[in-house]
């Protein structure tokens, strides 16, 4: 007898790929901006978070205790995404989920003064769109 998944356990097979885990979050945040449901933004995020090497592995990687992310993702209080994504409507701006260019498997990543900005590259690597 074949054993059934649940969905959860579907998804988490499906997000370890990253385009694809890409793709479901755009989807969520979008809903999210434009319905208001954290939950289910929080539940794709904590979801990827574990078919992409769990809490434990993103906690090594952002040098972060594993309780404070697990904290963040499964806390009652009011998300901080709901804080920012009111700051930011008010500014007329909005949330997005870009996939950065990742040339290892562990995610990190280097800004300069600790900010990071997204610019549409053409197939030319760093070649700015238009240009």
């Amino acid at each position: 007898m074949k054993k059934m998944r649940t969905y959860r356990e579907y998804l988490i097979n499906i997000f370890t790929d990253r385009d694809e885990a890409i793709g479901h979050l755009q989807m969520a945040l979008e809903d999210y901006q434009t319905h208001g449901n954290t939950d289910t933004f929080l539940f794709l995020l904590e979801t990827v978070v574990e078919a992409q090497g769990g809490i434990t592995e993103l906690a090594k990687q952002t040098d972060t205790k594993p309780h404070v992310l697990s904290d963040a993702l499964t806390s009652d209080d009011v998300p901080l995404i709901d804080k920012l994504a009111t700051i930011l409507k008010a500014l007329g701006y909005r949330l997005s989920i870009e996939p950065l260019e990742v040339d290892s498997l562990n995610l990190e990543t280097t800004t300069t003064a600790g900010q990071a900005a997204t610019a549409p590259l053409s197939e030319n690597r760093g070649t700015p769109v238009g240009k």
